[in-house]
């Protein structure tokens, strides 16, 4: 075999052609992990074609280990699912050939040869098999000369590639995160395809769609998939809030820079220091109410007063829409559109300490995140400029660093609870608890009274008494 494989891997593809030679049924290793392997790239996941029955090959192979792993089978699609050692993901599943309709990415499926399996592949990086016949083993089966395009890093279809993604309009995305992924070209051909076929895009869920986004995002450099999305067409169909930042207007010789652009070099520059899904698309999504918020103003120029609000107001919108997830990750990008340009904010002289102190709490936890965007969020084409800023920056980390250090206020809880407000006073929880508590971190956040609990006690009586409350 011209591939390099670990012991572990040797001894699980050997089992698999002995369990195959016991069945006498034809088997062959294929797709990704034979692309990836070649490539050198890490992987656990191997597919195993066999022509006949996957789920009984399976079966086998699973009672080859000590112990025996259990076995997933998926009997309406004829595949079958071993997990070994906790790391390596097998699947079986038997030689197929495929035939679409037009409404739908569901194929109708019916048992093939191997070289039929191979033809219904996406690429042809990803037809390649590997025989684990006795005859043949370990001989490359290479039909489309997939290792060619390897070499040439290029993303082919193996078929004409209008009538590939129109069968299967998701692998359009498919080709453009394998292009990201791997840093490699669209053959010209495929690519006038999925200009060609990008409105089939929409019988496609968008689960699938989201899945294919994300794996593109979470590339080494995710502009190179966005920038593919854009000029195909696709984005406009899939995410077109994004494609709406695109464009630089002018008047009276005032211009603003191509906010698509300016979000992909964010995107890109936070890529270099953090691989948090998350955090990347805050990335994406920080100027995404600009296109909403967009002024021209005489004299002045543009404006966007106010993105940073009425973009966290869209992100869980957005999120209910690409079907990514309602919880505390779409919190987290919510807070992170809306706070990113408060550390820019403070780059200036004589801020306060009280600035600092309130942006170490709302930020909290996710502070270091959000200095991390704002420092991608810097870009011009004017080195210089964006040297002078980092400078500035860093200034701000500076004052940040001192102000933690002095006040510990990251993560800190007002020593006030609602609870003692609500017994000293007699109040049931209502509108007046709350302005009482906001009150006491107020003072505290502006250095109006130490942080300790006697002096926020005392000055909770006194807001207290200005509200008409009075002590039991």
């Amino acid at each position: 075999m011209d591939i390099q494989l670990s012991k572990e891997e040797l001894v699980i593809i050997n089992k698999v052609a002995e369990a195959a030679a016991g069945l006498n049924r034809e088997t062959y290793l294929v797709g990704g992990f034979v692309r990836d392997k070649i490539l050198n790239r890490r992987t656990t996941d191997a597919d195993f074609v066999c022509v006949g029955d996957a789920l009984e090959l399976a079966q086998l192979t699973a009672a080859k280990f000590s112990p025996a792993p259990s076995v997933e089978y998926f009997k309406n699609f004829g595949t079958a699912h071993i997990k070994i050692n906790k790391q390596f993901d097998l699947e079986f599943v038997g030689a197929r050939k495929e035939s679409y309709s037009r409404n739908s990415r569901k194929p109708d499926v019916e048992p093939g040869t191997v070289a039929d399996d191979q033809n219904r592949r996406d690429f042809t990086i990803n037809a390649m098999a590997i025989s684990l016949n006795k005859n043949d083993f370990g001989k490359l089966i290479d039909p489309f000369n997939g290792i060619q395009d390897l070499n040439d890093k290029i993303i082919r279809t193996p078929l004409e590639p209008v009538q590939t993604f129109s069968d299967d309009p998701l692998r359009m995305l498919r080709a453009i995160r394998f292009a990201t992924q791997l840093g490699f070209t669209i053959e010209p051909g495929t690519w006038q395809g999925i200009v060609d076929t990008a409105d089939r895009i929409s019988i496609i869920s968008q689960e699938r769609i989201t899945d294919e986004l994300n794996k593109i995002i979470a590339a080494a450099k995710p502009s190179l998939g966005f920038d593919l999305l854009y000029k195909s067409g696709l984005l406009h169909i899939i995410f077109p809030k994004m494609t709406e930042l695109a464009g630089a207007e002018y008047i009276d010789g005032y211009g603003h820079k191509d906010n698509f652009y300016h979000t992909l070099q964010v995107l890109d520059n936070l890529a270099e220091k953090s691989d948090d899904l998350w955090l990347r698309w805050a990335a994406i999504l920080h100027d995404i109410a600009k296109p909403a918020t967009k002024k021209f103003e005489d004299g002045h120029g543009w404006t966007f007063h106010g993105h940073e609000a009425v973009g966290g107001r869209m992100v869980p919108k957005i999120f209910a829409k690409l079907k990514l997830p309602q919880n505390e990750k779409m919190r987290f990008v919510k807070k992170m559109v809306e706070m990113h340009l408060r550390p820019i904010g403070l780059t200036k002289e004589n801020i306060t300490d009280s600035a600092i102190r309130r942006l170490l709490f709302d930020a909290g936890e996710d502070f270091e995140s959000l200095m991390m965007l704002c420092e991608a969020d810097i870009t011009s084409k004017n080195k210089q400029k964006v040297k002078r800023f980092l400078e500035n920056f860093q200034f701000v980390r500076m004052r940040c660093k001192d102000v933690e250090e002095k006040d510990h206020i990251r993560n800190w809880q007002p020593p006030i609870t609602g609870e003692i407000i609500m017994q000293t006073f007699g109040l049931s929880p209502s509108k007046p608890v709350g302005m009482i508590k906001d009150a006491v971190k107020d003072a505290m956040l502006d250095g109006f009274i130490p942080n300790e609990f006697d002096a926020a006690y005392q000055f909770m009586l006194v807001k207290g008494k200005e509200l008409g409350f009075t002590p039991l």
